[in-house]
């Protein structure tokens, strides 16, 4: 089996998911080329957090806070890029800039101008290989509904709602964090982190929003530091965008709704997506992650059926068909999506593949222009 050699930028929650992943690939015995990690940057280097990489992943071969002197490593062939917004630019540009294939957590730059910067080293450097982490499209419900799509099973788009919503936010005396500090996570707030996950699949359907509305919301303006004071927290907790978006196969209009809740009361971590056409509809939620609702209308009457899905994935699993799929599930999937498409240079169907980088400037012109409806409570007109 053939191998790609990566370094991990940033030891967090979503290093170590993608350490795991990477430890777990004999669960793909259909793959041609697996990932090894061999190096790990951690700006601030604490034995809590770099000795789990190093306990459990005997490949690991360099240990650094500086994360230039990762991406000077020729033993380092792609990286994983997993740092707060505000390091998007500098860090993926210079990933690029050091000849690295990349996977960059999303929103791929704090605001527009630093995504423009992105999608400009990546068109300098094509021959790289660029993709955005979202894992929420590998889910096999999900992954039905992009076959639908493909086959034009829905007709005429009637209706498009998506979201996701959790309560990460509720109790007013969690200390603030980087997510809530705008220098960090940016202007866009809940947009910026949760709003990627939702847009992925719309995009890829080539459901392209072409104006907004939107209503955002800081719910709680301050929150404590840690250490007994109440500090500003000037990021949106809630977004609500209702769209216009056009069809790119029919040309048609229709309404696409897009919520992003860190402060959504009796929701975990719920990203969802309804699909209502004029020959079929479904319904998704990770609420009932295994769960998918398909309403098909040929007269007569409209009656919603259950299927339950199991293991239905894009790239085959050790795991038997039976048994129930989850949030690591989707991650694993994920990466066998970006290793895939690396090797084979296209992904295995439409919907099996990352996120790019030129689906990453769609959102920053949605939530760009988001930010400017809110502000001037208009619609807006989403700038290409």
């Amino acid at each position: 089996m053939k191998t790609l050699r990566f370094g991990i930028i940033g030891c967090g929650m979503m290093g170590r998911e993608f350490a795991s992943a990477a430890a777990r690939w004999f669960h793909l015995p259909g793959m041609k080329v697996r990932p090894e990690i061999v190096a790990i940057c951690r700006r601030d280097i604490s034995p809590e957090s770099i000795n789990w990489f190093t306990d459990n992943i005997p490949t690991i071969r360099q240990v650094t806070n500086d994360y230039r002197a990762l991406l000077d490593n020729p033993d380092v062939e792609a990286v994983y890029i997993s740092v707060p917004h505000n390091l998007h630019q500098e860090f993926y540009c210079a990933a690029m800039e050091a000849g690295k294939h990349l996977m960059g957590e999303k929103p791929f730059g704090i605001d527009k101008q630093a995504g423009d910067t992105i999608i400009a080293c990546v068109r300098k450097r094509p021959e790289l290989f660029v993709r955005c982490s979202s894992q929420f499209m590998f889910f096999p419900a999900v992954q039905r509904i992009g076959r639908m799509v493909e086959a034009d099973a829905f007709g005429t788009i009637i209706e498009v709602n998506a979201g996701f919503l959790h309560s990460s936010d509720l109790d007013p005396a969690k200390p603030i964090n980087w997510k809530r500090m705008v220098e960090y996570n940016g202007e866009y707030g809940c947009m910026g982190d949760l709003g990627p996950h939702i847009c992925s699949f719309p995009f890829r359907a080539g459901w392209l929003p072409v104006n907004v509305r939107a209503v955002l919301s800081n719910i709680m303006p301050q929150r404590p530091d840690g250490k007994g004071t109440m500090v500003p927290c000037r990021t949106w907790d809630n977004a609500t965008l209702l769209c216009e978006a056009r069809d790119a196969n029919s040309g048609n209009l229709f309404p696409l709704t897009l919520k992003t809740q860190r402060i959504s009361p009796g929701q975990k971590n719920n990203w969802y997506l309804e699909i209502l056409g004029t020959k079929a509809c479904a319904k998704f939620s990770t609420n009932n992650a295994n769960t998918l609702e398909i309403l098909e209308y040929t007269g007569g009457e409209q009656r919603w059926q259950k299927i339950e899905t199991g293991q239905e994935v894009p790239f085959a699993s050790i795991t038997h068909s039976l048994f129930q799929f989850g949030v690591s599930d989707a991650i694993l999937q994920m990466w066998a999506g970006f290793l895939y498409e690396f090797d084979e240079g296209r992904p295995l169907t439409r919907f099996s593949g990352c996120v790019t980088a030129e689906e990453a400037t769609l959102w920053h012109q949605l939530f760009t222009a988001a930010l400017e409806s809110h502000k001037s409570g208009s619609v807006v007109t989403i700038s290409k």
